[in-house]
């Protein structure tokens, strides 16, 4: 089984597991990443890179919002919290991406690894790192960049955790050279990811794996019988296409990731399913707690994934749920599954603005971390 839980795992009940890993301060604040995702509206000339690239709707700039809902990504209007890019600008300054490790050290004292998003890569001011808006890491000023800001995360003693990363397309697709292009474009993530210490690298996106909106299954004719021939196809060629990243990743050593967001990664049994399928140690999921299509899928979609994701996973908040968004809880399933790995703070909307919706989430996955009982 590809995310497969180990035969020492299964001898522990959910209870005892998340108990397992009652830890120290330091062991707690090791479990903690930070996310570049909620503070994307304070760094520099991002609405000028906007501007010279692909649509807000497009692959590269997308985020987790569903389709139809831009979640307040422009820099005009409000952006965080209410508040707009130049608001949080005047109250916080203004980044890079060289200046994010710092940022990490000095907002989360103790914590020293780091979720970086792929659309925020690269010095704005040097188009020869982008092709079509996005940032290449292929490219000989690319490269320079990636160089540059590993030196950076060594200067400041911090680590990158995880790259959420939305470049390759059509990884879901039945054309063949489309999907190869997809893979070709995640290879060089990959290798990219190698320059700057990456463990892992998320490979899905809104254009990823298929339709935003996957396709239902429909009543054959004859029987009646539901049936979704249509989604066949988009499974086979996702299934090709992470057997062929997961390959290319593991002899660089790091893991190809897929999180539960749109097209077939809507479904926590598609995702389940694929990573079965490949069967490969360096592909796995990375759930984020609050991608869901509908409430049910809050914490019964992330006990199904649960068992599959090793490394990473987004803690986030997102007001689109209310009450029923229970940080903590989720925080404890993923404990509870024997989950050893980090935990990145991304705060996607709410009544807070990015930053202090991080520090929030900062309190409530330490406090997970404290007491990891009970599981619910």
């Amino acid at each position: 089984m590809g995310g497969g839980v180990t035969a020492a795992a299964l001898l522990l009940t959910p209870q005892e597991q998340a108990k397992a890993q009652a830890l120290d301060e330091k062991s707690k604040l090791n479990r903690i990443a930070s996310c570049s995702w909620p503070i994307r509206f304070i760094f520099k000339n991002l609405a000028s890179r906007l501007r010279r690239g692909p649509p807000a709707n497009s692959a590269a700039n997308q985020g987790d919002a569903p389709p139809g809902r831009s979640g307040g990504r422009g820099g005009q209007g409000p952006a965080s919290g209410g508040l707009t890019s130049a608001d949080l600008k005047k109250l916080y300054g203004e980044l890079t991406m060289m200046d994010f490790p710092q940022f990490t050290k000095d907002t989360f004292p103790g914590v020293t690894q780091m979720d970086i998003r792929s659309s925020l890569f690269g010095d704005v001011t040097d188009d020869s790192m982008f092709i079509q808006g996005m940032f290449d890491p292929s490219t000989a000023s690319g490269k320079k960049w990636l160089e540059k800001f590993a030196d950076k995360t060594v200067e400041t003693g911090t680590k990158v955790r995880h790259i959420s990363n939305n470049a390759p397309t059509n990884l879901a697709s039945s054309d063949t050279a489309l999907r190869k292009a997809g893979v070709e474009v995640g290879k060089k993530w990959l290798d990219g990811a190698k320059l700057i210490g990456a463990r892992t690298v998320r490979m899905n996106s809104p254009q990823a794996l298929g339709p935003s909106i996957r396709p239902p299954a429909t009543l054959r004719p004859g029987d009646q019988y539901p049936k979704n021939d249509d989604i066949l196809p988009l499974i086979a060629a996702a299934i090709e296409s992470y057997k062929e990243m997961a390959d290319y990743g593991g002899n660089l050593g790091i893991k190809v990731t897929i999180e539960n967001h749109w097209g077939l990664a809507a479904d926590p049994m598609n995702i389940r399913a694929i990573l079965d399928e490949v069967n490969h140690p360096y592909c796995e999921a990375s759930p984020d707690f609050c991608n869901w299509e509908n409430e049910y899928m809050l914490f019964h979609g992330l006990k199904a994934l649960a068992p599959y994701a090793h490394t990473h996973v987004h803690a986030k908040y997102w007001d689109r749920w209310g009450t029923k968004n229970d940080v903590q809880r989720s925080t404890r399933i993923m404990l509870a599954s024997g989950f050893k790995g980090t935990f990145a703070l991304e705060y996607e909307a709410g009544p807070l603005n990015g930053i202090e919706g991080a520090k929030y989430l900062f309190k409530e996955v330490m406090a997970a971390l404290s007491a990891p009982t009970p599981v619910v």
